[in-house]
C-alpha cells in the first residue's frame, strides 16, 4: 500500500478530530481535515432538523478532500477511515455523502468526461420494484431516453443528478447518467422511518428524460468497484458503531463500572476490533489487486457480514449495559441507534449469508 500522506495532520483540538475513527494499524495517526464550515455545528447535530442535516451532508460531499481518491488506487484505507469518521458523527450526513462518492467513483472508473457528467450532488439508484420498470431507448448514437418508474431513490428530491439502472427490451442493460430536469417527477413515498428519517426514498418517474450510457451492458454489476463500494458502506456502519460504543465508554467514566458493565465493555471492544481488522485487511487486498471478480464479490460479502454482525452486537451490548435512559433522554444517542438500525438493513442478513455460502462452494480452495 502507498505511504500515507501526513500533510493534513494536526494536534489542534478539533470537534471532528475528537470523533476520528482509525481503521489503520496502531502506528498510523492519519486523519482528514473536514470542511471548516461543518466544525462549529458538529456538537449541535442532535438538535438539527432534517433539511439542515441534508444541507450539511451536501456541504461535506461537495467539499470532500480531493486527496481522498476512489477505492482501488492505493488509498482505500484512508477513504474508509474518513467515511467511518463521518459515520461516527452523524449517519444522515454519511448517507448523503456515500452515494455521491460512489457515483464519482463509478464515473471515474467508466472514463466519463467531466463535460458529460451530471454536476452537483449525485445519487445512485439501482433498486427494482414489483410492477415498476425503467426502460431505455437509444437514439442510434450515444444518447438514450428513459421512461418509467424507479423505486427507493434516496434523496431524489435533493440531488442534482444521478446514475440509474434501466432495462432495454427484456435485458437489464446497465447504468445511465441523468441530469435533473423537468422530465424527472418525484413520486410518492411510504417512508415513515424513525431512523434516517431525513433520507426520504421516494419512487421517481421519468418522462422521456435524456441520459448517457455509463459503461457497457452489465458493466455496472460486474465492475470491481461494485464490491468495493459495498465495503465502503460497511466502513460507515463501523464508524456509527464506534459512536454508539462511545456512549458506553462515557458512562463508565461517570461511575465505576461493575463486573457486568466491564463484561459488556470488553465484548464491545472485541466486536469493534473484529470489524476494524476486517476492513483494514480488505483495503489492503483491494489496493494490492486481489479483490476483483469473484474474489472481490466474496470479500464484500465477508466484510459486510462481519461488520454488520459486530455493529449489531455493539447495539445490543450498549442497550443491555445502559438500559432505557440514553434511548429516552439522550437525543444524539437515540437517533444514532435508530439510524444505524435502518442503515444496517442494506445488508440482507441471511440472504447474503446464503450468497456467501454459494461463493464458498464455487471456490476451489476457500480456506
Amino acid at each position: 500500500m502507498a505511504p500515507l500522506d501526513r500533510s493534513t495532520e494536526t494536534t489542534d483540538p478539533h470537534p471532528w478530530a475528537q470523533e476520528a475513527v482509525h481503521l489503520g494499524r496502531a502506528t498510523r495517526s492519519w486523519r482528514v481535515e473536514f470542511p471548516g464550515a461543518i466544525v462549529p455545528e458538529a456538537d449541535g447535530l442532535a438538535l438539527a432538523d432534517a433539511p439542515e442535516l441534508v444541507r450539511l451532508g451536501r456541504e461535506v460531499a461537495e467539499s470532500w478532500p480531493t486527496a481522498l481518491v476512489p477505492p482501488g488506487q492505493g488509498r482505500t484505507l484512508d477513504l474508509w477511515t474518513s467515511l467511518a469518521t463521518v459515520g461516527a458523527v452523524d449517519l444522515t450526513i454519511a448517507r448523503v455523502i456515500e452515494p455521491h462518492l460512489d457515483a464519482l467513483a463509478i464515473l471515474n472508473q467508466a472514463g466519463v468526461s467531466d463535460s458529460d457528467r451530471p454536476g452537483g450532488l449525485l445519487g445512485v439508484y439501482a433498486a427494482e420494484g414489483a410492477g415498476m420498470r425503467l426502460t431505455a431507448s437509444s437514439d442510434g448514437g450515444r444518447g438514450w431516453t428513459l421512461h418509467g418508474e424507479k423505486p427507493w431513490c434516496s434523496l431524489a428530491g435533493e440531488v442534482d443528478g444521478f446514475l440509474v439502472t434501466a432495462w432495454v427490451d427484456d435485458s437489464r442493460r446497465g447504468l445511465f447518467a441523468v441530469r435533473r430536469s423537468a422530465g424527472v417527477e418525484i413520486g410518492p413515498t411510504a417512508w415513515k422511518a424513525r431512523g434516517l428519517a431525513a433520507v426520504v426514498s421516494p419512487t421517481i418517474r421519468l418522462h422521456g428524460v435524456p441520459a448517457l450510457a455509463v459503461g457497457e451492458p452489465q458493466w455496472y454489476l460486474e465492475r470491481p468497484g461494485f464490491a468495493w463500494g459495498g465495503m465502503g458502506v460497511a466502513a460507515i456502519w463501523h464508524g456509527a458503531a464506534v459512536g454508539v460504543a462511545r456512549r458506553l465508554l462515557a458512562s463508565a467514566g461517570t461511575r465505576p463500572p461493575d463486573q457486568v458493565a466491564l463484561m459488556h465493555l470488553g465484548a464491545v471492544d472485541a466486536a469493534l476490533h473484529r470489524s476494524r481488522a476486517v476492513l483494514a485487511g480488505a483495503a489492503d487486498l483491494i489496493d494490492g489487486g486481489a479483490a476483483s471478480g469473484a474474489a472481490g464479490a466474496r470479500l464484500a460479502l465477508q466484510v459486510r457480514q462481519v461488520v454488520r454482525h459486530s455493529a449489531e452486537e455493539v447495539l445490543e451490548r450498549v442497550a443491555h449495559a445502559l438500559g432505557p435512559a440514553p434511548l429516552t433522554g439522550d437525543e444524539r444517542h437515540a437517533r444514532r441507534v435508530a439510524d444505524l438500525q435502518v442503515y444496517l438493513r442494506q445488508e440482507h442478513a441471511e440472504r447474503d449469508q446464503a450468497a456467501l455460502g454459494s461463493a464458498v462452494l464455487a471456490s476451489d480452495r476457500p480456506w
